[in-house]
């Protein structure tokens, strides 16, 4: 197909005007250039595979678009869904077929617009809608915490309603699995399991930050016959930057707001064979009572080291029981010597400020324990505990994380006071 003859038109109409000046209004009008013109209908030479009536389409299934016979070539195809999602595609070099090299959203509502040329380079279009047929089973995802205000320690988490194990699936929900903070940070997803992620950044959230988490994965293909579904989007807040330190040597709790020493307490810890976890933890939950059996952890209620207490102003931070609450049976031995079965004690005085004054998804950090290192996801959140750089390998959209390099040890349990 030869434009030879629009190209000779365009240029003898550029030497009319350089000949007659500004003024000429010779070669003038829209039919000079047929590229100006209004595009024609091309209903009648356009065709796709798409469905016919109130049919939906089968997500499953490539679009294509093709041109009858030879007056005419496809220019230009754009299929976008209802949420402003481009369907990739390929138009072949001549013009001829066009067909989607990405997957069909489900449940989606499109609109195609076609753009083609004539033999006489006069521009066609065609405006085509159709809708997906929607799926039954989704992976659906969740994401937490609830919406509220929390510390600078607190990760997001997105569970999944399905397992997937494939790398390429898993790539394709990571990245529909939005993250956005103000003020913006570094951060990624990290797969705990098949089923579950967590998403932190590089350092602990900035104060007062703004952090919203959202799902693109609705109707996206992940694997074959396996569509993503709804996830219900999640907004937090942080507030001060509050750390407490614990040390387990020195038997005393500094309290840190925004880097400003708050407090200094005198605490006691686990005794030898009950040695509390060193490490980052985040707050779980705050509980004004507990009642703390031995029972509970497997020991016996006729041991020396059983035990059942009424505990006040009770601060989570393993779900193990590891707490920081009042232990006002041994206030002597505060500040001396560690006599717990692994939770930090302290006065009821100073449990009640520090509960006042403590969060969830606040920060206790342990230091100077002879007791093993908190583990990363199985007893709390212990994501502040892996290395940014391993971290980063958790992530599908970075790295492959080596089998064995991270391991989520099974906690041993252990008790709460």
């Amino acid at each position: 197909m030869s434009h030879a003859p629009r190209i000779r038109t365009v240029l003898s109409c550029t030497l009319l005007v350089l000949s007659l000046g500004v003024g000429a209004t010779g070669c003038g009008g829209s039919d000079a250039n047929p590229l100006s013109a209004k595009p024609y209908d091309a209903a009648g030479q356009v065709v796709y595979n798409g469905p016919a009536g109130s049919q939906k389409a089968d997500p499953g299934k490539p679009l294509e678009i093709t041109v009858k016979g030879k007056e005419a070539r496809l220019t230009d195809v754009t299929a976008v869904d209802g949420n402003g999602r481009y369907l990739a595609g390929e138009l072949a070099a001549d013009g001829s077929r066009w067909h989607s090299t990405g997957a069909l959203v489900a449940g989606a509502h499109y609109t195609v617009k076609v753009s083609t040329e004539n033999e006489d380079g006069s521009p066609g279009l065609r405006t085509l809608t159709f809708d997906t047929a929607a799926v039954t089973d989704a992976v659906e995802v969740e994401f937490g915490p609830d919406a509220g205000k929390y510390g600078v320690g607190q990760p997001i988490t997105a569970e999944l309603s399905k397992p997937i194990k494939d790398p390429k699936a898993r790539t394709i929900v990571e990245r529909a699995l939005v993250v956005e903070s103000t003020p913006k940070v570094e951060g990624n997803w990290y797969w705990v399991g098949d089923k579950v992620l967590h998403y932190r950044p590089k350092e602990y959230w900035p104060t007062h930050a703004t952090i919203n988490v959202h799902s693109n994965l609705e109707g996206v293909k992940i694997a074959d016959k396996l569509y993503g579904g709804p996830g219900k989007p999640l907004k937090i807040t942080t507030g001060d930057r509050v750390e407490a330190i614990t040390d387990a040597a020195g038997h005393y709790m500094t309290v840190k707001r925004n880097g400003e020493v708050i407090n200094t307490i005198p605490i006691t810890t686990g005794k030898p064979g009950f040695s509390t976890r060193n490490g980052v933890k985040v707050v779980l939950g705050k509980q004004y009572f507990v009642r703390m059996r031995g029972e509970t952890v497997g020991i016996s209620s006729s041991s020396s080291d059983g035990y059942d207490l009424p505990v006040y102003y009770a601060t989570r931070v393993t779900w193990s029981g590891e707490y920081v609450h009042a232990a006002p049976w041994s206030v002597g031995s505060q500040g001396y010597e560690n006599v717990s079965h692994g939770c930090t004690g302290m006065s009821t005085g100073n449990a009640a400020w520090f509960y006042e004054n403590i969060n969830e998804g606040d920060i206790v950090k342990v230091v100077n324990s002879i007791g093993e290192d908190m583990t990363p996801f199985d007893n709390g959140f212990g994501d502040w505990n892996v290395d940014w750089d391993d971290w980063r390998k958790g992530s599908s959209l970075l790295a492959d994380l080596k089998a064995g390099q991270i391991k989520a040890n099974s906690a041993r349990l252990r008790p709460g006071v």
